[in-house]
């Protein structure tokens, strides 16, 4: 069915106790509204409209990149008076609009779609509906004999047997083109001195519509972001779904429920997620792949069979089939093992390429660095790849050896299947096949522990031989 969405996004949630607009506040690396707008955009709206407030430059620029346009609501003047807002930005769209609020991130696509084609034929309105585990002090849902909405009962308006009634308001509906012109008939006459949307209902009867009702089938899609409790809540929500849906799809998770991870991730079967790990942003697992507990991911991916193992840091890092990092192990943007690679622990690499089979067992810093395949770089390596100003490259060839405790001073090029030995700081470039030594040539000198031993003596006056010298 084609329609048009429009989201209510124009508080100020107070409520949250912060500067930033309520809609903004991130679930799960998303800001609240964008859930909103793709459930709209994936149930089949053609136009999306969200009318913002507080914070409208910000909450524009969220929604920009999805293509939902904005409509200030600069006075708020209630939900009513906000979707009046919206009607500049569908002037020339005749079709049927569904409203949903900014504010709860779990309504589904597949909810949106089914209110909106509970919409009547021949003109109307439809709400969604919903039975909550305690109605409490919501609004009742009163139907007639043929299904319809009779109308909305305020809970302390109601009697005893429509309390009893268990089906109330969500706050969510559909309306025939008839809404823009019945807008005008919705006054302010409350407490309040606000226009609602509830009000609509009575309009559309006088004029003889029908007012459906569409129950949504999980109550817990009508969870509403008021306070950091209830945000909290929404997200626990989130990460269920995500958790059940990619477990469905064959991903172990030990312990699931402290697992994190964002709606872009995707997983592979035969992935396995030990407890504490984190992944976020677009992050992309191979099947077979293993992460280790409490690593946490950001836009990397790992190839089939790749293992990160525990409290390891990914962001922008690519692990091709088989490569290994960690334990402890940090990659930063732009590092890339190549099949087979390993990083132990201690090990950060930056915009770099480990070619296949090359080694880093630990301790060591590459930056800016190409390594060739099966090349092994000892512990306490560092490309020294920063001179104060710019960013140098190092090129290692393949089966290079890197002594421990060695500094490679970029720029330079240590050739294929050259030696480095341990402790050398490098700044001239190494043929292949050389053996390359940089450091002090080693001393000994016999006899110092007896003369240390006897220069730090104390003397017959009772001093040392140190103290003497400098009193």
């Amino acid at each position: 069915m084609s329609f048009a969405a429009v989201i209510l996004a124009a508080g100020k949630g107070t409520r949250m106790k912060s500067a930033l607009p309520k809609v903004l506040h991130p679930l799960l690396g998303r800001p609240m509204v964008e859930y909103a707008a793709r459930a709209a955009l994936e149930a089949g709206a053609e136009r999306v409209v969200a009318v913002v407030g507080h914070g409208a430059e910000d909450v524009t620029a969220a929604l920009e990149p999805l293509g939902v346009r904005t409509a200030l609501q600069a006075e708020q003047l209630g939900t009513a008076h906000a979707l009046a807002s919206a009607r500049p930005e569908l002037a020339d769209w005749d079709g049927p609009v569904v409203v949903t609020m900014g504010d709860a991130p779990l309504i589904s696509a597949a909810t949106l779609r089914g209110l909106a084609e509970a919409l009547p034929a021949g003109g109307g309105m439809a709400m969604l509906t919903f039975e909550p585990p305690d109605p409490a002090q919501y609004g009742r849902v009163l139907r007639d004999g043929a299904g319809n909405v009779a109308r909305v009962v305020e809970f302390k308006d109601a009697t005893p047997d429509q309390r009893a009634v268990r089906e109330v308001n969500a706050g969510v509906y559909a309306f025939d083109a008839n809404v823009w012109d019945f807008l005008e008939e919705v006054d302010r006459d409350n407490a309040a001195g606000e226009y609602y949307l509830p009000d609509l209902i009575g309009v559309y009867q006088r004029h003889g519509l029908p007012v459906r009702a569409f129950k949504a089938d999980d109550p817990i899609e009508l969870l509403a972001v008021n306070d950091r409790v209830q945000l909290a809540e929404v997200e626990r929500a989130l990460l269920e779904r995500l958790r059940e849906k990619w477990m469905r799809a064959g991903v172990r998770m030990i312990l699931p429920e402290t697992v994190y991870l964002e709606p872009g991730v995707e997983l592979a079967p035969d992935v396995t997620l030990e407890p504490g790990v984190m992944l976020k942003g677009g992050t992309r697992i191979g099947e077979g792949a293993f992460v280790g507990a409490y690593s946490i991911l950001t836009d990397s991916e790992l190839g089939p069979g790749a293992e990160v193992r525990p409290h390891s840091v990914l962001e922008g890092a690519r692990l091709a089939a088989g490569a290994v990092a960690g334990p402890f192990a940090r990659l930063r943007p732009g590092a890339v093992l190549e099949e087979g690679a390993f990083v132990g622990n201690f090990v950060e690499v930056k915009k770099s390429r480990l070619g296949p089979g090359v080694k880093a067992g630990h301790l060591a810093y590459l930056g800016d660095a190409e390594v060739g395949a099966g090349t092994n770089v000892g512990a306490g390596t560092i490309t020294a790849n920063y001179d104060g100003a710019k960013k140098h490259p190092t090129i290692i060839g393949p089966r290079a050896f890197i002594g421990s405790n060695s500094v490679l001073i970029a720029p330079v090029r240590v050739g294929a299947e050259a030696t480095v030995a341990a402790g050398s700081a490098i700044n001239h470039d190494v043929p292949p096949s050389t053996l390359a030594i940089a450091r002090g040539r080693q001393r000994n000198i016999e006899g110092w522990a007896e003369r240390k031993r006897r220069k730090t003596e104390p003397s017959e006056k009772g001093t040392s031989m140190e103290e003497e010298t400098t009193s």
